[in-house]
């Protein structure tokens, strides 16, 4: 996917119409997270690209949406292996141009490798249902059914946190049901997308059912608005997530935004379970997860004994060179947004919170942060930091620990530990998020469950299933006998 002189960084190549070509639109130079390694001049497509590759998508539909399900799913199954097989090269490109510790990045590869597995053994599944026509008067001596078909061209767009999996969750059950995708990958992150091009032909994906295009935003814009795309698939912030549903018209969407999430502890839960799962939740990948752990309500009748178990669990991190199997915190994306994380630890500071621990930024890096004392209309609690910083508050009952989660705008994910069975079951009905996960963290999600959130965390739900429910139409018929 990419071309290299005798002493320059490769220069990488779109993937449209299974032909690999070079991009007119402006070509950056991108840099490694951690040591400002020059690792490729990125070509980006203009908007005419753009179009062909929505065309060659809309095609290749044509055909590819009779494939049958049995050739799909050894396509998708195919796909599966040859990421399995070079997954230590994709867990390591993904350390490399993201900057994500290579633990969690292998991590990333075998969950992407589980994703694509899933639709496989999903493809041939595409469930319809009889209707009982002669329920109402006027159905009497007729038959009716329904069954799903795909939609057309899904405009897929990921985020540089999973640059592998979270795509996924878009291509692999598009494939699935038989529609064509048109891949933009982060700006951050598109090497990783150039090499799961490779693993798609070397599967034998046909020409033009999987385009891989990076592109500026005025030229993504084009792609979601484009007439042939029929959804959008989206991951990433929320303002860009509003701007895409107001561009995409009658577009079906699936928005994945952001969040701040709570985490509720109380007296009766395995405290030194808690404090571990919350310390690697709330800091892995220098906390640049949208389930990341971010606020932490801990019953006040334990406070004393939690706070100090959970700063011993954060202190244990190794933070350093991503490519260290033994690091748990790397670098943060890039400079800006290491310094708003520090801005924002600051500003906390100076409207009376606690550091109890970290904050401090060197370069791309900071140490991660736990706060307590912090102000509800704070940046750190009521947005979505997006960094490795945890805030801490005590709460007295369970229902003002629920209340507190919800006052947020956001609604993804939520981690409650309690071994009180009706405190689970409160929480679960209660709390006004899309996922309770209960003693683990927030930062927990199996790649088949349904995944999505309320609120300005977006719409729709992704994990396998659920998402090709959302990528096909139903189409009914009546037969008069």
């Amino acid at each position: 996917m990419t071309a290299r002189s005798a002493n320059a960084p490769a220069r990488t190549r779109l993937l449209i119409n299974g032909k690999l070509v070079p991009g007119k639109g402006e070509a950056y130079e991108h840099r490694n997270p951690y040591n400002d390694e020059a690792l490729a001049i990125v070509a980006q497509a203009d908007a005419r690209q753009m179009t062909d590759a929505v065309e060659s998508a809309a095609a290749a539909f044509a055909s590819f949406r009779k494939t049958p399900a049995h050739q799909r799913a050894d396509m998708l199954l195919r796909i599966s292996k040859g990421i399995e097989s070079r997954g230590e090269e994709l867990a390591r490109r993904i350390t490399q141009e993201v900057g994500k510790p290579l633990k969690q990045a292998r991590g990333e590869v075998s969950r992407a490798v589980t994703t694509f597995r899933q639709a496989a053994e999903e493809a041939g599944h595409l469930w319809g249902e009889a209707l009982t026509m002669d329920a109402v008067p006027n159905g009497q001596g007729r038959h009716g059914f329904y069954m799903r078909q795909p939609i057309g061209v899904v405009a897929a767009i990921a985020p540089f946190n999973f640059p592998l999996n979270l795509a996924a969750h878009k291509i692999a059950p598009a494939l699935a049901v038989g529609n064509t995708i048109v891949w933009k990958p982060p700006p951050q992150g598109p090497l990783t997308a150039l090499l799961a091009g490779e693993v798609f032909r070397d599967a034998g994906v046909p020409d033009g059912v999987v385009n891989i295009v990076p592109a500026p935003p005025v030229v993504s814009e084009a792609l979601v608005a484009h007439p042939k795309v029929a959804m959008v698939s989206f991951t990433g912030s929320v303002g860009v997530g509003l701007s895409i549903r107001d561009k995409a018209g009658m577009k079906k969407l699936i928005l994945e935004l952001g969040s701040n999430s709570a985490n509720l502890v109380s007296a009766s839960a395995d405290l030194e379970a808690a404090a571990q799962a919350c310390a690697v939740g709330g800091f892995a990948y220098a906390g640049q997860v949208c389930i990341s752990v971010q606020r932490m309500y801990v019953q006040r009748s334990v406070w004393d004994r939690f706070v100090p178990i959970f700063l011993d669990r954060v202190g244990a991190l190794k933070v350093g060179d991503p490519l260290d199997p033994a690091t748990d915190v790397g670098p943060m994306i890039d400079e800006k947004s290491a310094r708003r994380s520090e801005e924002w630890i600051q500003e906390a500071v100076q409207g009376g919170a606690r550091l109890l621990t970290g904050g401090k930024r060197r370069g791309n890096f900071v140490e991660p942060a736990v706060l307590t004392d912090v102000g509800h209309e704070a940046k750190v609690v009521c947005e979505e930091a997006f960094a490795p910083l945890v805030v801490l508050e005590p709460f007295d009952e369970w229902r003002r620990a629920i209340a507190l989660a919800n006052e947020s705008k956001y609604g993804l994910n939520a981690g409650v530990f309690t071994n009180d069975i009706r405190e689970a079951f409160q929480a679960i009905e209660d709390l006004e998020v899309g996922s309770v996960i209960v003693n683990d963290s927030s930062a927990y999600r199996a790649d088949h469950m349904p995944y999505g959130g309320v609120k300005l965390s977006g719409q729709g739900r992704e994990g396998v299933r659920f998402a090709m429910e959302a990528m096909t139409e139903i189409k009914f018929a009546a037969f008069a006998v």
